[in-house]
Formats: structure tokens, C-alpha cells, sequence
């Protein structure tokens, strides 16, 4: 890939990509990278970040128009802003990359690294984060390349401002502090990441290149696997770096924002981060008649749009909704994490965004933005990967397990007929027990997972 997405495959015979191998297909639980495809119920799946999150809006058409040409048409959004293409195949994926390096979309090599979303637009950062990742790109090229670092190392360095990274969990974080210092830390989010070094820029690298060093020559595989006392040899001056812990409000992704400068960012979310390609292309459309001009990725399964007038955003807002878009915060999908499901995933026993939209019809009391509900097909739990009201599928129906990972033992086993009476059982047990003012989410802490778990039981 490098700075071309194309680069991941042979470049020796353009005129011909159907006539090449088949790309290397990873196993399931790896990164779906270009370069290694991954294969689920509906063809094989990549995830790809361009360059910075960032697109063009031609740039996000082609994608879109070469997902339908060359997959099934369904583009996704992960719940960290990174991009998902499905139903392709061998020789189609081939077609894509080369769509991609036509389009001009760079796709940098290694590990994907998350930055903030308005990065180099919000006034309010405290540091660079593009620069940094392209100086820690360019010195740590060897080590980010490395076949010994796990498939889904995650990366993020946040300069702050209005739509920071806090709330996302990484392996190596870096996050910028005042005075042009880079804090970075290990195995966590912005409150229980463990810091292991602090200064300027080439500080952070260094460190960072340290860390990499442990997980790719060592025996640990991921941050929170690294030994202590190891990690400890490495950063001898660690324990005495002091530090706030960051506990940001979270924004909502959604809606009208204005920045601190008097610009305007719009944030939408397609339903459950999934789109069709003729959607999210009419949107594209008109987003450029209004004057847009480039897109954000952003966590939470949605993007922003960037360079309007603020006159033009309800004319665009108006035309997201009407293509199945998110504009306005608060909308219950919103808390709603939902994996690719039944007819998408093999793993999956369960179609999630129909049980999803069930859900929302017939529980409402669960939607009160105090949880997350995650709709998982199967044990594995993509989508979310922290502790929530889970609804796992299984052979024999669905696992439910409160306040814990789709991995956990279930606290409910339901069979795949009693889930709709189970639903409305949970639903019931909350409104009745609920105080007033209490949020679903303090009511089940309040009531416990068993009294919880015994609902769907009763008749």
C-alpha cells in the first residue's frame, strides 16, 4: 500500500489484474486489511483508514461507486472511523485497491493509527497529530511493518479539541499535553492507560518505538501482555510522571457543531454505521451542491461533513435523514452497537440490526442513552468491546449478559422462539422497578444481574 493503496498488490502487469494470484486471505479474527482480505458470510471483507480519516468527497464517491461495482454495495463505518467493504472477492479486491489508488486515496502501510477526526481544523487542539503520525511513520516504518505485531494493534495519538479520542481503548496511546509535550501511555483509554513517557516529539516516538521493539521481538502480542518488569527496564523514570487522566465529555457525533474559529462541522451516522453505496452517493451529491468539500471519519460510526456554510447545513441535514442518516443527537440507534449479523457474518446466528429495530420498537425504556445494548451474532463480540447490555447468538438461541462482554458467561440463556416475550419481560421488569429520575442503566445496577436475568423467565 504505502502511500498508494495499489502498492499492496503486483504492479508489474496493470492491463491484467484478474490473470494475478489470489490475494492472501488472513483468518477470522485478524485485521481485514487490502492486502488481506478476510472471509465472512456474504464474500470477503476489508477494512482500510485512508490517510488522516480523511477524504474528499469524490474521492468517498469513488469508494462508494467501486463498492457497489465490486462488492455488494454495503459500505460500513467500525465504531472506531475506520472503513469497511463486504461482499467482494479475490479478483474484485484487486479492482478496488486499483479503484482506491486511482481515486488518489492513500492508505498508509502497518497498523492503522486513529487520530483525532478534526484534526488540523479545530482550533482548540493542543498538538499536531497528523505530523505526528507521519514522522513516527516515516522513523518507526521498520518496526510498524513488522509480521510479529498483532494483527489489530491499536494506535492512537489525540491532539484534543472538541471531538478528542479519550473514550477509545488502545495498545499505545498518545495524546498532546501544553507546552508542545506528547504523553504516551499503554492499555487503556484516556482514564486507565498506564503512562510510560512524557515529552516532546521525539520523546513520544521513541518511546512508542520502544514499546513496538517489546511486542515485536518479545513474546507479548498486545500492550497489556507486555511484563512489567520489562516495561519497567525499558521506561525506569515512569512511575514518577505525572499526569491528569482525561475524562472528556463526549459529544455527541451527530448534528450541527460549530468550532471555536466560527466554522462548521456537520455529524452524521448511517443506521448501525452501515450504508448502501447509492445512499451514501446522493448524499455525497448534494452535500457538494451545498458546498461541502471533504469528509472526517470519526469514531462512533459516523463521519463529519467539513467545508459548508453554516446556511446550507439544514438543506443537507434534510436530505441525510431522507437516505437513512443520523442528524440530530440522541436518536436511539445510537446506542446501539451492532455486529454485521446473520446473511453478512458466518459466525453470526442472528440478523442484529433486525433485532436492533424490534428492540427499539419494543423496549424504549432501554434507549435512554444511559447504556449501550450490543447486538452480537456470535461469542465473539465485534462491534463493542466494552462491558454492556449484550445479546449474543448462539445454535441454540441467545445469550444475555448484563453489564459484561459477549465472551462472558451468560447470565440468561433464551431460547430463539421466547426472544420477543423475553424482550418485553426486560423491558417491563425495568419500568416497574425503575425510581423516579433513575436511568435503565442504574436501575440494572440497582436490581443485579440475577434479578435482571430471572425477567425473560417469567410468565
Amino acid at each position: 500500500m504505502g502511500t498508494k493503496a495499489a502498492k499492496a498488490i503486483d504492479r508489474t502487469d496493470e492491463a491484467d489484474l484478474d490473470d494475478r494470484p489470489p490475494a492472501k486471505q488472513r483468518p477470522r479474527g485478524a485485521c481485514p486489511a487490502l492486502a488481506a482480505p478476510m472471509p465472512t458470510g456474504d464474500g470477503l471483507l476489508v477494512r482500510l483508514r485512508p490517510a488522516g480519516g480523511a477524504l474528499t468527497l469524490a474521492q468517498f464517491s469513488a469508494l462508494a461507486r467501486s463498492a457497489a461495482e465490486h462488492g455488494n454495495g454495503i459500505v460500513e463505518i467500525t465504531a472506531r472511523g475506520n472503513l469497511q467493504i463486504r461482499g467482494l472477492r479475490a479478483e474484485t479486491v484487486r479492482r478496488l485497491t486499483a479503484d482506491i489508488d486511482a481515486a488518489g486515496i492513500a492508505v498508509p502501510d502497518g497498523p492503522a493509527i486513529e487520530i483525532s477526526p478534526l484534526h488540523g481544523i479545530d482550533p482548540e487542539e493542543t498538538g499536531d497529530p497528523e505530523a505526528l503520525e507521519k514522522t513516527l511513520r516515516s522513523k518507526l516504518a521498520e518496526l510498524l511493518a513488522s509480521p510479529r505485531l498483532a494483527p489489530k494493534l491499536s494506535l492512537i495519538i489525540d491532539g484534543g479539541g472538541a471531538f478528542g479520542l479519550s473514550a477509545l481503548s488502545a495498545d499505545i496511546r498518545i495524546v498532546a499535553q501544553p507546552g508542545a509535550q506528547w504523553l504516551v501511555t499503554i492499555n487503556g483509554d484516556g482514564e486507565t492507560a498506564t503512562p510510560v513517557a512524557k515529552g516532546p516529539m521525539e520523546t513520544a516516538i521513541s518511546a512508542v518505538g520502544e514499546i513496538l521493539d517489546l511486542l515485536a521481538v518479545g513474546q507479548s502480542r498486545r500492550a497489556r501482555d507486555i511484563d512489567p518488569a520489562l516495561l519497567r527496564a525499558r521506561f525506569p523514570a515512569m512511575d514518577a510522571i505525572r499526569f491528569r487522566p482525561s475524562h472528556q465529555e463526549q459529544t455527541p457525533l451527530s448534528g450541527l457543531h460549530r468550532l471555536k474559529n466560527g466554522k462548521h462541522v456537520l455529524g452524521v451516522r448511517p443506521e448501525f454505521g452501515q450504508m448502501r453505496a447509492p445512499d451514501l452517493t446522493a448524499l455525497l451529491d448534494d452535500a457538494k451542491t451545498h458546498g461541502a468539500t471533504a469528509i472526517r471519519l470519526a469514531p462512533g460510526r459516523g463521519f463529519f461533513f467539513t467545508g459548508f456554510p453554516a446556511d446550507a447545513a439544514p438543506a443537507l441535514q434534510i436530505t441525510a435523514s431522507n437516505l437513512g442518516f443520523t442528524v440530530q443527537p440522541g436518536e436511539k440507534s445510537e446506542y446501539v452497537a451492532a455486529c454485521a449479523g446473520a446473511g453478512a457474518c458466518g459466525s453470526a446466528f442472528y440478523e442484529t440490526r433486525a433485532m436492533a429495530r424490534r428492540l427499539i420498537a419494543a423496549a424504549p425504556v432501554l434507549f435512554d442513552g444511559s447504556l449501550t445494548i450490543h447486538l452480537s451474532g456470535c461469542s465473539k463480540g465485534c462491534a463493542h468491546a466494552g462491558p454492556a447490555l449484550t445479546l449474543t447468538g448462539s445454535a441454540d438461541g441467545f445469550c444475555l449478559v448484563i453489564n459484561g462482554l459477549a465472551s462472558d458467561l451468560p447470565d440468561e440463556r433464551i431460547a430463539g422462539g421466547r426472544i420477543d416475550f423475553a424482550i418485553e419481560r426486560l423491558a417491563r421488569s425495568i419500568e416497574d422497578n425503575r425510581s423516579a429520575g433513575e436511568s435503565a442503566a442504574a436501575c440494572l445496577t440497582r436490581l443485579g444481574a440475577t434479578s435482571v436475568s430471572k425477567a425473560p423467565r417469567q410468565e
